[in-house]
């Protein structure tokens, strides 16, 4: 159970149960209603009601509307609280986090690049990246190309 709290009322619990999620907006917002995450238990009641949403085999209008704002608040909040400088880091660093933040491993990154070897070569630093494979990357992981220079 998570629990959720405004700074007015007690903090409500979202059961962990395979119990179905409704349809409508309006009732999902019942069961925790959207807004601006302040700590780490309201951020992991949002992340908790995503994975239940994406566990459905399909959503509903309602659903996929709760599930782009509850999406925003959480990616909002991530990037105050979570996220890295990856322009500090070098090239094959930023591509490891990319890599891992994505769940991918070598294999999948050496097919993205036309290759299946290639991934792991990259990454022990035994291949530099191409123009070609830089703008693929940039694309696939919607970063800057610069990141991977």
């Amino acid at each position: 159970m998570i629990a959720v709290e405004d700074d007015d009322m007690p903090r409500t619990t979202i059961s962990r149960s395979p119990r179905k999620l409704p349809g409508r907006f309006e009732d999902l917002v019942a069961l925790l209603a959207p807004r601006a995450i302040r700590d780490e238990i309201d951020y992991e009641s949002m992340i908790e009601m995503l994975d239940r949403l994406t566990s459905l085999p399909r959503l509903t209008k309602g659903q996929e509307q709760y599930f782009e704002t509850l999406s925003v608040l959480v990616e909002a909040y991530e990037n105050d609280h979570h996220a890295i400088e990856v322009a500090d880091l070098p090239p094959i660093q930023v591509l490891k986090h990319l890599l891992d933040s994505s769940d991918m491993n070598a294999s999948q990154l050496g097919e993205l690049l036309g290759n299946r070897s290639l991934g792991s070569k990259i990454l022990r630093g035994q291949r530099e990246l191409s123009k070609n494979q830089i703008r693929l990357l940039a694309e696939r992981f919607n970063v800057d190309p610069g990141l991977f220079i």
